[in-house]
């Protein structure tokens, strides 16, 4: 049923010298015309060099440089958009060999499945879910760490995850016997003995389901109506997970460094527009070692900056030659500490930046946490706060509104000159 729509599109990719550490990817539909779409498609993949050239992909200047780890990893950045027709197909990549890893996974393999059929809910097609992760996430044996990866999909559908599987989904699929996966994309290392200590390779898909049954519309008419029990896109996650000797102590702020504020909180989202910049604090401690760095994974223009240890800012203007505008980008990040020779690493959190005017999806949050949306606005006025304050909350509103967010939001403008904003929609 679905293969007779399906066309494997597989990129030939040769990578000589720089062992392969994970990849990430991504597609987004936009700008429907006709019969056909705008399908942007981005890739961040880690390999342990930077040093090697653009032959990776058989083109010159097609990838940029986003951050690294001096002599263990360096993440890039592959983007490409262009007209599309309703049709479903993979994109893939052989990225190589994969560091030396104890689950015994040698030759790399990420394709990702693109559900380019016209939705009948939101008369396009499906973007993908977007998450992101370091090429290298690290954890002392005797520490217990849950990576939660970033579940955001722009079209408000269910996500969830599992480990590859099959040969259209990796060469060798065994996962990590140290990790336990959960459909939330939740992973959990639990303490155990120093003979787990090592490089392993996780490969895993993340998957998006419509929360209703939904009809996809080909590109010659036909159509097919899908469940809620049906993935649409599937696309590759896979990153390098490192047990490191033991440490002196568990405890997050001691070796470990822990996360304070303002740094935001995972899942957090930023509201900005086209040639804006954004500026995201992050600040940690660490008394028993000393803090490095910052590490993170975001668009490949995005600067990073430190006023002192523990305290760091990475700075980001999205601009419409990059086909930024009208997308959400994920930002994940993790501070590094040193003590002797060892190495220690925080948590990982992620944050979602979206960009220009479009629709606000409500993504549900977990019991016991809210959900956080950050905007970068200034409304200038002679009206008074004391006497004029429901015409100040509207214009406010109106202006939120025009940004993404809901129109049955209520905004409540504080005494302080603060602005506290209700989503009436959300759980």
């Amino acid at each position: 049923m679905l293969l007779s729509v399906l066309l494997l599109m597989m990129m030939v990719i040769s990578w000589t010298e720089a062992v392969y550490t994970g990849v990430v990817m991504a597609h987004t539909a936009k700008d429907v015309q006709g019969n056909s779409f705008t399908l942007v498609r981005r890739y961040r993949f880690g390999h342990s060099s930077c040093g090697e050239t653009d032959s990776f992909l058989s083109c010159s200047g097609c990838t940029q440089k986003i951050d690294e780890s001096s002599g263990e990893w360096c993440l890039r950045e592959y983007t490409s958009w262009g007209s599309r027709s309703f049709i479903s197909y993979y994109y893939g990549l052989n990225p190589g060999t994969w560091i030396n890893n104890k689950n015994g996974i040698s030759i790399g393999l990420s394709k990702m499945l693109v559900e380019g059929r016209k939705r009948s809910d939101i008369n396009r097609p499906n973007s993908s879910p977007k998450t992101g992760i370091l090429p290298v996430m690290r954890v002392p044996s005797n520490c217990q760490r849950n990576i939660s990866l970033l579940t955001f999909d722009p079209d408000g559908d269910h996500v969830q995850c599992r480990n590859g599987s099959g040969s259209s989904e990796c060469y060798t699929c065994t996962p990590p016997s140290v990790l336990s996966l959960s459909s939330s994309c939740s992973q959990s290392f639990t303490p155990t003995s120093s003979n787990v200590e090592g490089s392993y390779a996780v490969q895993l898909i993340m998957q998006d389901f419509p929360r209703q049954t939904i009809t996809l519309t080909h590109n010659n008419g036909s159509t097919e109506s899908i469940s809620s029990k049906i993935s649409m896109s599937r696309i590759p996650v896979q990153f390098v997970f490192k047990v490191d000797p033991a440490a002196p102590s568990c405890t997050a702020g001691e070796y470990l460094p822990r996360f304070l504020p303002p740094t935001p909180e995972h899942g957090a989202q930023f509201f900005i527009n086209i040639s804006e910049t954004i500026e995201i604090n992050i600040t940690a401690e660490a008394t028993q070692s000393v803090i490095t760095e910052l590490l993170f994974s975001g668009p490949f223009s995005m600067t990073k900056s430190s006023s002192g240890s523990g305290n760091f800012t990475l700075r980001w203007t999205p601009s419409v030659n990059q086909s930024d505008d009208k997308e959400s980008h994920p930002i994940c990040f993790a501070v590094q500490a040193n003590a002797s020779s060892s190495i220690y690493q925080s948590e990982l959190r992620c944050v979602i930046v979206r960009v220009g005017n479009i629709p606000f999806i409500a993504t549900p949050s977990p019991p016991t946490t809210s959900r956080l949306t950050v905007l970068k606005l200034k409304i200038s006025t002679t009206l008074s706060l004391k006497d004029n304050k429901d015409e100040i909350e509207k214009a406010i509103k109106d202006e939120l509104i025009s940004r993404g967010l809901p129109p049955d939001i209520k905004v409540r403008l504080l005494s302080d000159g603060s602005v506290k904003v209700k989503e009436t929609a959300a759980p």
